[in-house]
């Protein structure tokens, strides 16, 4: 748990989930911003996956805006 209280691997998880779903830039760049202000608090243990996330959220706004 981070000290919000949010179960950050289950988050991770459940937004990992979702990626594809994503249709709009709107939404990567809300998810991309969500995880980039988690990893501030995040366990140095836990920063790979989520390292892991954003380069996922990348790659599909990368195909968003072609």
């Amino acid at each position: 748990m981070n000290p919000d209280g949010i179960d950050a691997i289950a988050w991770m998880q459940q937004l990992a989930g979702r990626i594809d779903h994503m249709t709009t830039r709107e939404q990567i760049e809300s998810a991309l911003d969500d995880v980039e202000n988690l990893m501030d608090a995040l366990d140095p243990e836990l920063q790979a996956g989520a390292y892991q996330l954003v380069e996922a959220l990348r790659h599909k706004l990368e195909q968003v805006r072609r």
